[in-house]
């Protein structure tokens, strides 16, 4: 999975849903520098915060999984 992919798609997501990253990392308990990591591609999600940002982001696994299908 590409990172910069990932990332802009979690950015989207995000503001799909009208969240800052501060609103993201307060509904999966890390902080606003994580997700922006992700969101940059610097990094990715540990594994067991990708079904709670799934759903903070009203997603499938199935389509967190792939973004690049999304895009």
């Amino acid at each position: 999975m590409d990172s910069q992919k990932f990332g802009t798609f979690i950015a989207q997501c995000r503001k799909d849903k009208k969240m800052t990253q501060s609103d993201l990392a307060a509904k999966l308990n890390v902080t606003d520098k994580a997700i922006s990591r992700w969101e940059r591609g610097v990094g990715f999600p540990d594994i067991n915060t990708i079904e709670p940002l799934a759903a903070a982001l009203d997603l499938s696994l199935i389509h967190i999984s792939e973004p690049t299908r999304l895009l």
